[in-house]
């Protein structure tokens, strides 16, 4: 399951989706994400649902490695899901003992399930198909008219990037440190929760240890190379906006007419 977790990690390509200004992509995920919780109805979520397949397929990353992204928070949508689907007033459909599913709380338990789906692999599609220097080259110029008021916008859009990047190494991580304690004998399965929680203990400790000595590592890195900040900080690459990002531009806007359009259907 550690190793299902996608967001953070980058998937090679030449489409037309990885070629488009990070800038763009971070803008569409975000009003995507946006989108999301603005609409409210069936309709909505199947216009949603078709503009980021349409994304995908244009990705041309496989839905299966997409997909698998879901498979490390399904216990966290299904209990979402029965959240909502029991503890919802309304218009009773079935009932027994404390138990009551009513038809607000099965459609808002659906809305809200799907939601989290759409949220997951949309937000998974922009680390997927933007490199991590793209990405943070992407945020600090989105971020750069802020700094005019003291806000130090390449280092945040520095940490957010790191942050990203390094969740895919420190899952790996886990995973290691997982199966070098089974191979010891350690048991996470068997017991209570209280049993469970104390079982992790051997998990925890050396990962925090791998962390640090990971940041440890970067940092040496980044004072061998003299890196001093975004000030005076030239690059190798500059991002434009090019003819691509325009038609993404006209694509996104027709895309926020129908989700508003959906809202009076």
């Amino acid at each position: 399951m550690i190793r299902d977790i996608t967001l953070g990690q980058y998937y090679p390509g030449k489409s037309p989706i990885h070629r488009l200004d990070a800038r763009t992509k971070i803008i569409a995920t975000l009003l995507f994400i946006v989108e999301l919780f603005v609409v409210n109805n069936f309709w909505g979520f199947v216009i949603a649902a078709a503009a980021m397949f349409a994304v995908i397929g244009v990705s041309r990353v496989p839905l299966s490695f997409i997909f698998r992204g879901l498979t490390a928070v399904f216990l966290i949508i299904i209990f979402t899901f029965l959240i909502n689907l029991f503890m919802v007033d309304g218009r009773v459909l079935w009932h027994w003992g404390i138990l009551t599913i009513t038809y607000e709380g099965l459609r808002r338990a659906f809305f809200m399930a799907v939601r989290l789906v759409l949220l997951i692999i949309g937000s998974s599609i922009l680390t997927l198909c933007t490199k991590p220097i793209e990405l943070t080259d992407g945020l600090e110029k989105l971020l750069k008219p802020l700094s005019k008021i003291g806000v130090p916008s390449h280092e945040i859009a520095l940490m957010m990037t790191i942050a990203l990047r390094f969740i895919p190494t420190l899952m790996e991580e886990t995973d290691k440190i997982i199966k070098a304690q089974q191979a010891r004998g350690a048991d996470f399965e068997s017991g209570n929760i209280v049993q469970r929680a104390k079982s992790l203990i051997p998990i925890l400790i050396p990962l925090f240890i791998s962390s640090f000595r990971i940041a440890q590592d970067l940092a040496l890195a980044m004072e061998a190379r003299c890196y001093h900040g975004g000030d005076g900080r030239t690059r190798m690459n500059e991002i434009h906006f090019k003819k691509g990002d325009v038609v993404a531009g006209i694509i996104l806007v027709l895309f926020l007419a129908a989700i508003i359009a959906s809202r009076y259907i």
